[in-house]
């Protein structure tokens, strides 16, 4: 595996079909099942590695998200990546960066609305990383289902010629979705944290919202029904100093 920090050398990789699956490092199964898939149907995998400084808003935990770089390259390589970018923030937002991609009616509600601007952070970064890499296909998991319909949304709007794959998403075996930020809960948070799987495994909103109000010791920022391509029951809590957030697919069962 080759490690990457310019986007002039990433450029000049050869190509290949590819596969981009881009990241933000702290690497979990549900990472190496995107590199695992992307690995089977491509060429050749580039995996991004970006703590992107454009989602976080200034009281969010930017300084403190998870990072192990020496971790995530043994990972990426032991699943199959050909390339891993890890760009410095100014090379990817150099001096006097004045572009930005924002998706309006989706990326203002529920997490858009929760989180002003975190969108337009992603929607411009991935699109960015599109342009750089110029995958055939980019892939993604269904735990950010909101993300998902945004980049949908940038692909078509823009007739961007990349292939969307979006994975299950993946669980630990008591049912809490992964997720970089579960490292930083405590054994008691991470107790307190379940009651939002099990709320979204009724695919129910009322019986949903009924849980969590039971639950000691979670803030709820929402729980509603998205009509994403597919509609999901999604929530979003924080859990002492940790904010989470899932859904489950509803299949069409929007209840």
């Amino acid at each position: 595996m080759k490690i990457v920090r310019t986007i002039a050398e990433l450029r000049a990789r050869p190509r290949g079909l590819l596969g981009l699956v881009t990241t933000m490092g702290a690497f979990h199964e549900g990472h190496l099942a995107l590199f695992r898939a992307a690995r089977e149907e491509n060429d050749r995998v580039v995996a991004s590695l970006f703590v992107n400084p454009a989602q976080f808003a200034a009281d969010e935990d930017l300084a403190t998200y998870p990072r192990d770089e020496e971790r995530d390259t043994r990972l990426a390589e032991e699943a199959g990546v050909d390339v891993l970018f890890i760009p410095a923030p100014d090379e990817l937002y150099p001096p006097d960066f004045q572009t930005w991609v924002e998706v309006e009616g989706l990326g203002r509600r529920l997490e858009g609305e929760q989180r002003p601007g975190h969108f337009r952070g992603v929607a411009t970064v991935c699109l960015k990383l599109f342009n750089i890499v110029r995958p055939d296909r980019a892939y993604f998991g269904q735990k950010d289902a909101q993300q998902v319909a945004v980049i949908r949304q940038m692909i078509r709007d823009l007739a961007l010629d990349v292939d969307l794959r979006v994975l299950p998403t993946v669980r630990d075996g008591d049912g809490l979705a992964l997720s970089s930020r579960n490292a930083l809960l405590t054994t008691e948070e991470r107790k307190r944290a379940l009651a939002l799987p099990r709320a979204l495994a009724t695919k129910d909103l009322t019986a949903a919202r009924a849980l969590l109000a039971r639950s000691n010791g979670l803030d709820v920022d929402y729980v509603e029904v998205a009509e994403f391509d597919p509609p999901v029951l999604a929530g979003a809590v924080r859990v002492g100093s940790v904010r989470l957030i899932d859904n489950v697919v509803l299949e069409g069962d929007s209840k």
